[in-house]
């Protein structure tokens, strides 16, 4: 068993959510720390909860870990503005690698989106294009970059655009195969479980992207059950002489002398007088 560390941001949406619990059930990790706006309703004995202001982060914040997850991101309509969905979907993400580089985290795993594309002519998709390009400019040492479609589940919140979407894709879902296969929606849970998977498994170079079909068929290796028959276990001729013990220590009672002390019921005690001799 690994004792891994890990950190976690936008923890409080879909997908964020269910990567937090998740990784405090995988027992390759000891440690899971989330960096919010607010408290979380999870609670977790591995799970520490740091409540920051995305505008002042710094990089104390920031501990060590072998990965942190990033899963930062709005709409528009919740954000209020373009430039507030830039700040939550563009700005704290590269903010936050940033600092990870220099507190030394090896792996950055980003959530994106699957028409990600700096040249794309819908404004979402050019955001996440843009991250992406940004990301990679910033030279980190590994960074995974995940491209879900959309994304299903229960939400704390009612998206009446995913919603329909949603429906859509699940209609559709027959009819997407071959190349359109990459467009079905994808289970936030299944983002989660593919993003750990990738975090332990996952191809060991410095930039790789996952588009949804992809993280929609990751699943955990299977560990193959070591095979001990009972006549390994209980052959003793099969033992190294070093490995072997003495049966005959062991078992043979007459090499020991055992001793019964009989105590009588009617005890008496010699008790000391002045002149220090034993009276009765």
């Amino acid at each position: 068993m690994s004792m891994r560390a890990a950190i976690v941001v936008g923890a409080t949406g879909l997908t964020g959510s269910a990567l937090v619990e998740q990784l405090c059930e995988n027992d390759e990790y000891i440690s899971v720390t989330v960096i919010a706006r607010r408290k979380l309703t999870f609670t977790h004995p591995k799970l520490e909860v740091k409540i920051r202001d995305f505008d002042r982060i710094e990089e104390n914040d920031i501990g060590f870990a072998h990965e942190l997850y990033c899963c930062l991101g709005t709409t528009i309509k919740k954000a209020g503005s373009r430039d507030m969905f830039e700040k939550v979907d563009f700005e704290y993400p590269l903010a936050i690698a940033s600092l990870a580089k220099k507190r030394g985290i090896p792996h950055f795993l980003v959530i994106t989106a699957m028409g990600a594309n700096e040249s794309s002519p819908f404004y979402y998709n050019r955001v996440k294009g843009k991250l992406e390009r940004d990301l990679e400019e910033l030279g980190l040492q590994r960074l995974s970059i995940i491209r879900p479609s959309l994304l299903v589940g229960i939400r704390d919140e009612f998206r009446l655009g995913e919603k329909a979407g949603e429906k859509l894709l699940k209609l559709a879902q027959p009819i997407l195969i071959g190349p359109l296969k990459r467009s079905r929606a994808i289970e936030a849970t299944q983002v989660a479980k593919a993003m750990i998977i990738i975090a332990l498994y996952g191809k060991q170079q410095p930039v790789t992207i996952y588009p949804s079909d992809e993280l929609a068929s990751l699943e955990y290796p299977e560990v193959p059950e070591e095979d001990v028959s009972r006549e390994i276990l209980f052959n003793w001729d099969k033992l190294n002489e070093g490995e072997k013990v003495n049966r005959d220590v062991v078992i043979n009672r007459d090499k020991y002398k055992l001793e019964e002390t009989v105590i009588d019921k009617e005890v008496h005690f010699r008790h000391r007088d002045q002149d220090n001799e034993f009276r009765d």
